[in-house]
């Protein structure tokens, strides 16, 4: 099979941790050594990543005042160079032998989206409440719970409209070598290739560049090895599969949060709309899920359902 998957920038840098390189390279170990085992099992693959920690950190630098600001599209840009050598790096460690790529990807969004007038995608580390506020006062920041671990910045996150240079990606493929693209959900751009503020949520990214590339499968990594309904509360239940329709009603219920596990149903939903198949685990998860074995399927709504 053909496989795109998602790997999530808080699967690198946990919550409590402080984003130290080795205990990166530690996480980014951990994924290669499921994804090298699937490529030996004759997938062909592509990763991309989200970069919400560490964009964010790069932000802070950029606060010093001791060298010019950057523009986010640019620190986007840069964070895709650095998370694809760290996924490089990793898989190397495990098999030398793997033929790796990362590609800068640029995305197009619409100027006029409107989350560019609500920010909502997170970045950065996590704040209590006082201190994310005060940091919002004194830096101009917008700010917000994030899924209730914590307080984060939070930044525009315009649709993706196309992943430009995705036959790239394709071609690559094709010749047997394993892309990294796609990171943090590319850098937005407009039509005319000019770079916006904002940050492309990687799940939404992933699912347009999966059906660019002819993907069979998407596989959405988060913390979880599987979506719950209720999640939080004493009726929490794992789901082993969710239709398209169900999933619709839920996001409309608010069951599924938009700066967490939202975009990825969405983005599922589009994938399997597509004529795709979709798994939404974690990564220690990730071969198993592959196999059909774990995480939550979002399926077509020919298909049955066990929620």
């Amino acid at each position: 099979m053909r496989i795109v998957v998602a790997i999530g920038g808080n699967a690198l840098i946990a919550a409590e941790e402080d984003g130290a390189w080795h205990s990166q390279l530690t996480h980014a170990r951990e994924v290669a050594e499921e994804v090298v085992a699937l490529r030996a099992a004759g997938h062909a693959l592509v990763l991309t990543h989200g970069n919400g920690p560490q964009v964010g950190a790069l932000a802070l630098q950029q606060e010093s005042g001791e060298v010019p600001a950057l523009p986010l599209d640019a620190l986007t840009a840069m964070t895709q160079g650095q998370i694809g050598y760290l996924l490089e790096t990793a898989i190397g460690s495990v098999d030398p032998a793997v033929p790796t790529a990362t590609l800068l990807t640029r995305v197009v969004v619409a100027r006029d989206d409107p989350a560019f007038a609500r920010p909502t995608k997170p970045v950065g580390p996590f704040y209590a409440p006082d201190e994310a506020r005060r940091l919002a006062v004194e830096r101009g920041w917008a700010v917000a719970d994030d899924a209730g671990r914590g307080w984060r910045r939070v930044v525009p996150s315009p649709r993706p409209v196309e992943v430009v240079g995705a036959q790239n990606v394709r071609t690559l493929v094709d010749a047997g070598v394993l892309v990294i693209a796609g990171g943090g959900g590319g850098v937005p751009v407009t039509a005319a290739h000019e770079g916006l503020a904002g940050v492309v949520d990687k799940d939404r990214c992933s699912a347009e560049l999966a059906l660019a590339v002819g993907a069979d499968l998407l596989v959405l990594l988060t913390g979880v090895p599987r979506v719950a309904l209720d999640y939080g509360t004493r009726w929490e239940r794992e789901l082993e599969r969710i239709t398209v329709s169900a999933a619709e009603r839920a996001l409309a219920e608010g069951e599924f949060p938009a700066g967490s596990m939202g975009p990825k149903i969405e983005s599922a939903r589009r994938f399997v709309e597509g004529g795709g198949r979709a798994v939404i685990t974690t990564a220690g998860r990730l071969r198993a899920a592959v196999e059909g074995e774990d995480g939550t399927w979002v399926v077509a709504d020919r298909e049955a359902v066990s929620a």
